[in-house]
């Protein structure tokens, strides 16, 4: 039996138990009481730190002198939606391969893989240290996870992002940014001509937040998508509203920075906007970084990424990349095929081996 094949089985394994522990965003205190207990037992070089449900794992050796690369996955899963045929903590197998549970795809497989590239790796000298990052309440994109534990950890230098994307790399990701905004206008009676109805004044607005084209697009995130995803107006049947408030749900490109693309929106929105934060910028890495041209010789192809991930919140070069496939994250039934676990075990080292960053 081949090295890679013994961290597949540990990985597996190591998998199916964190499935079984529910790990729902700012409930993962198990989940990481459970991977710091085995950390542990392996007896590792490297000291174990742990900052609420984060644990991170830095060698021994770890240089100072030397650039540092991160590899970060995340613990925590949304919640289980409705059309569940199995127990999502289950963590079944059948004759192909694919286990069943919640979390295994989006991002249970990421973190065993990382990890077990990281004990690889880390037996052998490399031109920079490596870090190991199991994150939490990145489903929320909550304060207590990356984020608080980022400022903990020595200066990285660049981060592989464990994410289902068939083992390709996302070198570009969308930011997110949420406005609250309103339409203002005059309560009346509605059975006689009072008042100035918010909701028609609303209209042409919300129209102008679904076609409003911004003028930089991105080679692999095309352009700023704006959309309208709530509204709400009026108190009562007979009462023209007085106000229109709609919630715009905004993916932003590396082209603008959430605040700048604010600036811009508050000008020609012809309403009261607000933002509820600027801190999920989008992010870019070149196509001539070191790792993202080894990840080329080995077939892997670039792309670029729609869907919010920890790298929002990394002010330094990253790429998300990892076993799985996102359409079947948070949905009912969701699974990973173990021989993709596998894959990406010897991808990671394949990519991260004598690399020079």
């Amino acid at each position: 039996m081949g090295e890679i094949d013994n961290l597949f089985y540990e990985a597996k394994d190591l998998l199916k138990e964190m499935i079984r522990i529910p790990s729902y965003s700012r409930e993962e205190k198990e989940v990481a009481d459970y991977l710091e207990v085995s950390f542990r037992s392996w007896g590792l070089p490297v000291t174990i730190h742990r900052s609420g449900n984060n644990i991170w794992l830095i060698p021994d050796c770890f240089d100072r002198g030397k650039p540092t690369l991160l590899l970060n996955s995340h613990i925590d899963t949304v919640r289980p939606v409705a059309g569940w045929m199995n127990d999502p903590f289950g963590a079944e197998e059948d004759e192909t391969g694919k286990m069943t549970g919640l979390g295994s795809n989006d991002a249970g497989a990421s973190v065993v893989s990382l990890l077990m590239a990281f004990r690889w790796l880390i037996r052998k000298p490399q031109s920079y240290n490596l870090i190991f990052l199991a994150s939490c309440e990145e489903e929320i994109s909550g304060k207590a996870g990356i984020e608080m534990a980022l400022r903990e950890l020595p200066p990285i230098d660049f981060a592989v992002v464990g994410e289902p994307t068939g083992m390709h790399p996302a070198v570009a990701e969308k930011g997110l940014m949420v406005l609250n905004c309103v339409v203002k206008g005059k309560s009346g009676h509605a059975a006689r001509n009072e008042g100035k109805n918010a909701i028609l004044k609303a209209i042409p607005v919300i129209e102008w937040f679904h076609s409003q084209p911004f003028p930089e697009e991105s080679n692999f995130l095309g352009p700023v998508k704006m959309s309208v995803t709530m509204i709400e107006a009026g108190t009562q049947h007979n009462v023209v509203p007085d106000e229109c408030r709609f919630t715009v749900d905004v993916r932003t490109n590396e082209c603008y920075s959430n605040e700048q693309l604010y600036k811009l929106i508050v000008k020609e929105a012809g309403c009261e906007v607000e933002a509820r934060s600027f801190r999920l910028n989008s992010s870019h890495t070149p196509l001539e970084h070191p790792f993202v041209l080894r990840a080329k010789m080995l077939d892997r192809e670039p792309f670029g990424s729609p869907t919010l991930s920890d790298q929002a919140l990394m002010h330094f070069p990253s790429v998300k990349m990892g076993p799985g496939d996102s359409a079947r994250s948070h949905t009912a039934n969701e699974f990973i095929y173990q021989q993709e676990i596998r894959e990406a075990i010897d991808i990671y080292i394949r990519l991260l081996d004598g690399l020079q960053i």
